[in-house]
């Protein structure tokens, strides 16, 4: 076994592909597998800095990738975003991990981009405590997204570039003989928490290295993305100050300007002077209708759908919208924006020519019919296969296509009249082919719809036997719920165990203050709950005084009679959600009403669903329905999330009003 790790090469795609399609828990995993020539497409599309491979006998058995951009997220200056970190299971726990990450960071040190980002499911505690070790730290967000990812960093490079040139000659030795950093660092512990805090109004994190020896310190402004102070330690224990270089390249900040907004009729567009990010507002719709990035470059500047890198942008209004010129170095683009007679137009102009864009369409509910084929209701993973992860990967529409999606108040419906990949069931990519003129168009319908008549509930037709509901302060929540001889709800409780992308989950229902579903960067998380204790309440209720959430579930004795849970959270920033993790086998039959329409699911043919109204097949052949007690609380909906261990439901709505919900026990499906 000669085990040698090498720059990617065009003939290792296969192997590569080959090795992610094998392994479960392999990278970036897309539904059927990923082939060579899509690799190899993603590799250009990310403008890849660097692409590792560790082979064994020239057969690929693990990677590390640098990124500028990955889709999701694109990298401000200085910066590379690490991705595709995989080693097959018959190599881990050895030092091929370590090797990998060390010499894609000295790789880092060499090339001047200094700071790393990644992403890392918190679930996942033996890669998640692997980057802690290494240095990684967390400075927003410590819950997961609804990608179930929290994103790190790791300043170690930065600091070793700034402060090389004064360092003694020992320590630099000692640098120069690094094998691994997981035994520079000192331990910063599993936890999920956040590791920076505000110094001068700036994000600042602080890091201890040891250099044989030495001891070296530092703090480092990440939002400005350079060493603030560093000191060295001598074995003796005299510590000085070190001079710090600063970094090859400025990082941009956005400026924080409120939006420039063109209405036309009932729809507004909202356009981000900072990174050009277009937002399509529409009354009735909760949330942006239509979500339009600025263009990246044909190489080296990527788009991203959640993120992007703030720009210099000129604005100035025209009939029906604004005309948005970017300029940088010897490049221009120019984006004539329209919105008419419910029609968005988007013109582009350039040199170099802009290359592409996302698009996210804002419907949760409602049917997609991807340019050709049936229609789907609208869902990650159904009907268009979900490759968010390597958008090379996904569903092309067919040329002359024309891809719609249908809510209960808006349509949008767009002319694949240029290359479109629909990377999952809301999300395309869209490439910008210049026409004789030299300008890339495209054209975007948004139209009303007449809501449909919402769906009468069946009548409940529940287990004979008592009522049984057991909270657990400690917990957080419900522990154990039975109808008679019916068992609910699941729950791990005295443990906790992982649920998807929850690392603590404990209870069977429980209450937490959530992001904004339509929250750009982040969506609506998982449901982790705070370390912050929960006390009893009312009979069947809980408070958390520290986070400013009550709850509580009105259970009668009649099981024909719905469970009515409350919810009030007065200081709750965004959303509200009622979790419940059903007792299901891992596979179970879902029916969902979204978008007026009744749809009949199995939780392996999706990854999550947006509804009005739930019913989920339990172990017994039970029903548990859920639905908001206000049927004209048009915010309020439910999300149903397929994990490997079951069903992870959300109640989700607005805080406040924190409309009540409904939960009935019945023979019947929606």
């Amino acid at each position: 076994m000669t085990l040698t790790v090498r720059p990617y090469r065009p003939g290792d795609a296969a192997g590569v592909a080959a090795l992610y399609n094998r392994h479960r828990d392999g990278p970036n995993p897309v539904a059927g597998g990923i082939t060579p020539d899509q690799l190899d497409q993603e590799l250009t599309e990310r403008a890849t800095a660097l692409f590792l491979v560790a082979a064994d006998d020239e057969r690929p058995v693990g990677t590390f990738g640098l990124f500028h951009g990955t889709g999701r997220r694109t990298a401000r200056a200085g910066e590379l975003i690490a991705d595709m970190f995989f080693v097959a299971p018959a190599y881990r726990g050895g030092a091929l991990t370590g090797r990998l990450f060390t010499e894609a960071v000295e790789w880092m040190v060499r090339s001047g981009c200094l700071v790393l980002r990644l992403t890392v499911n918190p679930a996942n505690t033996t890669a998640f405590r692997l980057y802690r070790r290494v240095g990684c730290v967390c400075l927003g967000r410590t819950t997961p997204g609804e990608d179930g990812n929290v994103e790190l960093h790791n300043h170690i490079p930065l600091i070793l570039r700034s402060v090389l040139a004064d360092l003694d000659e020992p320590a630099r030795q000692a640098l120069f003989e690094l094998s691994s950093f997981a035994g520079v660092i000192d331990p910063r512990g599993g936890e999920l928490r956040t590791d920076a805090v505000l110094v001068d109004g700036c994000r600042t994190v602080s890091y201890v290295l040891r250099l044989g020896a030495y001891r070296l310190t530092a703090t480092v402004d990440a939002d400005r993305g350079r060493v603030r102070t560093a000191g060295l330690t001598s074995p003796g224990g005299d510590t000085r100050t070190l001079h710090v270089e600063d970094p090859p390249y400025r990082v941009r900040t956005p400026a924080g300007r409120p939006p420039h907004r063109f209405t036309s009729g009932p729809l507004t567009g909202e356009l981000d002077p900072d990174d050009g990010t277009l937002r399509i507002m529409a009354d009735g719709h909760h949330g942006p209708l239509l979500v339009s990035t600025w263009p990246g470059g044909p190489a080296g500047r990527p788009a991203s759908w959640r993120e992007a890198e703030p720009r210099d942008l000129t604005v100035r209004p025209v009939p029906h919208g604004l005309r948005v010129t970017e300029r940088r170095d010897d490049a221009e683009v120019t984006g004539t924006l329209t919105l008419h007679d419910g029609v968005l137009c988007q013109e582009f102009t350039g040199v170099p020519q802009p290359g592409h864009l996302f698009q996210t369409v804002g419907l949760r509910q409602g049917d997609v019919t991807p340019g050709g084929g049936p229609s789907h209701p609208i869902g990650l993973g159904l009907g268009v296969r979900d490759a968010s992860e390597v958008v090379a990967a996904g569903h092309r529409v067919p040329a002359g296509g024309r891809p719609a999606w249908h809510g209960p108040h808006w349509s949008v419906e767009l002319p694949a009249d240029t290359p479109v990949r629909l990377v999952h069931s809301t999300l395309l990519h869209r490439a910008l082919v210049p026409g004789p003129d030299g300008a890339a168009r495209l054209r975007t319908a948004l139209t009303p719809r007449t809501p449909p008549a919402p769906l009468a509930p069946p009548a409940p037709a529940p287990p004979a036997g008592p009522r049984r509901i057991h909270l657990e302060a400690a917990a957080g929540g419900v522990t154990s719920w039975w109808e008679g001889a019916v068992p609910v709800l699941r729950s791990p409780h005295p443990r906790t165990r992982a649920l998807g992308s929850n690392p603590r989950w404990s209870a069977g229902m429980w209450v937490t203050a959530e992001p904004h579903r339509c929250d750009r960067a982040h969506g609506l998380g998982w449901g982790v709950p705070s370390a912050a204790p929960w006390q009893p309440g009312p009979p069947h209720g809980l408070g958390c005084p520290d986070d400013g959430i009550a709850w509580e579930a009105s259970a009668p004795e009649d099981t024909g009679t719905p469970v009515r849970v409350d919810i009030r959270a007065p200081g709750a920033a965004a959303e509200t959600v009622l979790w419940l993790t059903p007792h299901t086998p891992r596979t179970t039959a879902v029916t969902v009403v979204s978008g007026g329409a009744r749809h009949e699911l199995t939780t392996d043919g999706f990854r999550q669903v947006w509804a009005d109204a739930v019913a989920v097949r339990l172990t017994d052949g039970h029903w548990l329905h859920c639905r908001s007690a206000h049927r004209a609380a048009a915010p309020a909906e439910i999300v149903v999330r397929a994990t490997p261990a079951g069903p992870l439901v959300g109640c989700v709505a607005p805080a406040p009003p924190d409309p009540p919900w409904h939960l009935t026990l019945s023979e019947h499906r929606l």
